[in-house]
């Protein structure tokens, strides 16, 4: 009969002493083969490993992190190359493909365009920065100011809620053209693999859809690809269990129309309205009607800049890059330069960023500039510091080489840091003046201007110490 109250059918030989050793009771100081041990605040394994690291050694590791998302994003931000040497390189190669014998005349036509379109003037560089400056903030204007102010004056969380919530939809409403790109492309790309069989169907559902796109029936729309497109592939999937590429684009394409559905009209408005029973500073928005609201929501400048030549001609040849249209050694650095722009514009980073890769008086200048606009916080003691905001140039200048400047201003005082080659530091007096009597012009006092050599590149949790704090972002933990 079987022992129900042990383990029948031993294996021979497990009886022995050699094979039912006492485990060890008390853990010993320094015991460094003692791993995994339970900790209440975490998820465990269920092997013996675990690849968390110290927070203080976050950015010295070569080991991902598990335990936080934010200090892997400053570690893979560390491992990223200058962003204006890879715009220096990318270009570079981009006239030297033009000129390649055999050249698809198209193809040299695009790539032509893009770094004709990099020629500026001063008038054509004050419209690419303006373009970028309005640009690169979604949430700007008096709406989003008096929202901003509501959010952080009140401490009930239905009403920040709310206000996250309708940000959230207007991020999605604002996004509607590049959403209806991404999936027009998506289900052309999906097409591409799709059994002849297959092809000719999703092409008349394709043009159906880019129909209603141009046409801005978003209902209609939605009711194609919910109840079309969207079965039809998924029907595809099923009958030839197609797990590859192919079913990772559908789902990417789910996600894309998503978000389509949740920045319709009806939803913004209705999240609109929401906000206005929660707090005394948003009863003043009843008074709108819904066309107002929608026209406040239209017509501002982030919408104004949204249609940027330089914006959409970049992004036009990333995406033939990266297809392998322009070559391998092209593709391979548009690949660094997409992945550069796309870390740099992590949800992790508190910070305005623009990117101004042109051509002035015959000469290359790549450069980007880092800014925070809220560099200090207020103080302890109650009262507000001076206002103070953080600038970073990077410069890769042609004939002269890589430049850094570091800037911060509080009201109209001015410090500011000048890195760069040897002819830099060999002339440093003859510009540090010259910095000075521009201030001057502008209305604004140097309280201290250097220029020394460019050592290393500056990091930007050297000059944004907020970022590596963490202070104004989210850390996740897993």
């Amino acid at each position: 009969m079987a022992d129900l109250l042990g383990a029948a059918n031993r294996v021979p030989g497990y009886d022995s002493a050699n094979n039912n050793r006492a485990l060890p009771t008390e853990m010993r100081p320094n015991q460094t083969q003692i791993q995994n041990v339970p900790d209440p605040t975490r998820v465990g394994r269920p092997d013996a490993r675990t690849d968390q690291q110290g927070a203080n050694d976050a950015l010295q590791s070569d080991v991902l992190r598990y335990d936080s998302n934010l200090q892997t994003f400053l570690q893979r931000l560390r491992e990223m190359p200058e962003l204006p040497e890879l715009m220096s390189k990318t270009m570079l190669l981009m006239r030297g493909v033009i000129s390649t014998p055999g050249l698809q005349q198209g193809i040299a036509q695009e790539m032509a365009q893009l770094l004709e379109m990099l020629q500026v003037d001063a008038e054509g560089f004050r419209q690419l920065f303006m373009e970028q400056v309005q640009g690169g903030n979604r949430f700007s204007g008096p709406l989003f100011s008096l929202l901003r102010q509501t959010y952080g004056s009140l401490s009930g969380d239905h009403v920040r809620q709310s206000i996250l919530e309708f940000a959230k939809r207007y991020s999605d409403f604002s996004s509607t053209a590049h959403i209806g790109r991404n999936m027009t492309s998506l289900l052309q790309q999906i097409t591409e693999r799709l059994p002849r069989s297959w092809q000719d169907n999703m092409n008349q559902l394709l043009a159906q859809l880019e129909n209603g796109l141009a046409s801005g029936s978003r209902a209609d729309n939605l009711k194609l690809l919910q109840g079309e497109i969207i079965p039809y592939l998924g029907s595809y999937v099923e009958r030839t269990h197609d797990m590859g590429p192919l079913r990772e684009m559908l789902n990417r394409l789910v996600l894309d129309v998503a978000r389509y559905e949740n920045g319709s009209e009806g939803q913004l408005l209705q999240s609109f309205r929401q906000m206005e029973g929660y707090s005394e500073l948003l009863k003043g928005l009843n008074q709108l009607d819904d066309n107002a609201i929608l026209k406040l929501l239209r017509e501002n400048d982030f919408t104004r800049a949204a249609g940027s030549r330089f914006a959409e001609g970049l992004a036009h040849a990333a995406s033939q890059a990266l297809r392998g249209l322009y070559g391998h050694e092209v593709q391979e650095s548009f690949a660094e330069l997409v992945r550069a722009l796309l870390i740099q514009e992590s949800v992790y980073m508190p910070l305005n960023h623009m990117l101004f890769p042109v051509e002035w008086q015959g000469k290359m200048m790549y450069s980007e500039m880092w800014v925070d606009p809220d560099a200090e916080e207020q103080g302890g003691s109650g009262q507000e510091q001076d206002h103070k905001v953080q600038f970073l140039f990077k410069l890769d200048l042609e004939s002269l080489g890589f430049l850094e400047i570091a800037l911060s201003s509080r009201q109209d005082q001015v410090e500011m840091q000048i890195y760069g080659p040897d002819t830099i530091q060999a002339n440093s007096g003859l510009i540090a003046e010259d910095m000075r009597d521009i201030l001057t012009s502008h209305g604004l006092a140097s309280k201290d201007v250097r220029v020394s050599k460019l050592e290393r590149p500056l990091t930007l949790t050297e000059v944004f110490p907020n970022l590596f704090e963490g202070k104004r972002g989210v850390n996740v933990k897993i």
